[in-house]
């Protein structure tokens, strides 16, 4: 049985006062959850910060992003290393708005995988297509190619931290959702290619999460699902009570 997870990508906003205003209302609202794993993503300066403010609650920290190398001349760049000195669990790995703004390439992703994964931080894996590539029907030549080559190299040992963001681009910041069958039918695509890749066991246990405009009012369709096991959220991650009812979604 996967746990389900909710995640909330804050992007950039919030300065760290605000960050940890907004995570000590969450502690507070959130204090009875523990059969889904929570985390939430602030910005590089407010880590630290939050880490603290977490202690003693069962939400987890995660980083938007960070850099394949342990330390040396990489100006502006932040290792995993550092992410879990400053308190982090998760690490937000190829998601579409570094992809596109960027250009990110899946070569680079996969490096910051393996460096994720070695460091003992648990990585989410951003895929998904843009809106042409859905009206050229290439959707599953997309997710292929992006799950591919972001996992490259990367054992099913490897695998069991792993959780997989699908996030239509089309849907991102859009106020468009992606349709419960439209997700489900790329969540399923995605979790074949697993067992294509690996096997029938990573494919059953692996996580896999929609993003996309998630709301309240549109979390528990999607979570009715087979193999849709959490939301990455953005907008609605800012607002306490937008998260909370994300994350008590009742099927």
């Amino acid at each position: 049985m996967r746990k389900p997870i909710i995640a909330g990508n804050w992007k950039l906003h919030k300065t760290i006062s605000e960050s940890c205003e907004l995570a000590t209302q969450l502690v507070a609202d959130l204090s009875d959850i523990d059969d889904i794993d929570v985390v939430i993503a602030p910005v590089f300066t407010a880590l630290s910060a939050v880490a603290e403010t977490l202690k003693g609650s069962s939400i987890q920290l995660a980083a938007q992003n960070c850099f394949p190398e342990t330390s040396g001349a990489f100006t502006g760049e932040v290792s995993p290393d550092f992410l879990q000195d400053a308190g982090c669990n998760y690490v937000i790995v190829g998601h579409s708005e570094r992809r596109q703004l960027l250009n990110e390439t899946d070569a680079f992703i996969n490096q910051k995988l393996l460096k994720v994964i070695t460091t003992g931080l648990k990585p989410i894996l951003c895929i998904g297509e843009t809106l042409q590539q859905r009206q050229n029907d290439q959707m599953q030549e997309v997710l292929r190619t992006q799950l591919k080559g972001g996992l490259g190299n990367l054992s099913a040992a490897q695998m069991a931290p792993m959780v997989i963001a699908y996030e239509p681009v089309w849907a991102i910041g859009t106020g468009k959702t992606a349709t419960n069958d439209q997700a489900q039918e790329a969540h399923r695509f995605i979790r074949n290619l697993l067992q294509q890749i690996y096997n029938s066991e990573i494919a059953a246990q692996t996580r896999i999460i929609y993003g996309g405009s998630v709301k309240p009012d549109n979390v528990a369709g999607l979570m009715q699902q087979e193999d849709i096991d959490g939301a990455l959220v953005g907008g609605a991650s800012l607002k306490v009570a937008d998260f909370s009812r994300i994350v008590r979604f009742e099927k």
